[in-house]
């Protein structure tokens, strides 16, 4: 009697590659734990580890996790301070130079942090803020340094400038 083989349609799944999670590039505390708990689990009964260098090794992590939390501030912060100085080019004359590296210049009308690094609007050329060259304000100063002042102008205090 012949038999007839049975098949079952294929899953999708099952020619789908799998996500392959990419190793860690960084040392983390469970990392650094794992190693010392193999490490008394394997030491030599006769000659344990010394007191001190669990200590050491302990002091080591908790030193590594404060450097690791101070390097993410420190990265904030100067994402921050790039937004900063993106915002304050709004309305100055900025230089930038292009990918032929021609120098241009114009005013800057907008600013996106849709990007790591922010962008600026100059001319109506959207411009990379590492690529700004040169700031001029659009303020115009008399020669002692200060704004001059315009008709019916008032100082910073509020009185008239005139």
């Amino acid at each position: 009697m012949p038999v007839e083989p049975v098949s079952a349609p294929a899953p999708a799944s099952m020619y789908a590659t799998k996500s392959v999670r990419a190793p860690k590039q960084e040392y983390d505390s469970e990392l650094f734990l794992g190693l010392l708990v193999t490490q008394l689990r394997n030491q030599d009964p006769s000659s344990s580890m010394d007191t001190g260098e669990i200590v050491s090794q302990t002091t080591s992590l908790a030193m590594m996790e404060a450097l690791t939390r101070m390097s993410g501030l420190v990265e904030e912060s100067f994402a921050l301070q790039m937004r900063q100085s993106a915002a304050d080019l709004l309305g100055n004359k900025v230089s930038y130079l292009d990918a032929d590296g021609v120098e241009h210049t114009g005013t800057a009308t907008a600013v996106s942090y849709r990007d790591a690094v922010p962008t600026v609007t100059i001319g109506g050329v959207t411009v990379d803020l590492d690529h700004v060259s040169a700031v001029t304000s659009s303020v115009s100063t008399d020669a002692t340094g200060t704004p001059a002042a315009t008709d019916g102008a008032t100082d910073d205090h509020g009185s008239s400038a005139a």
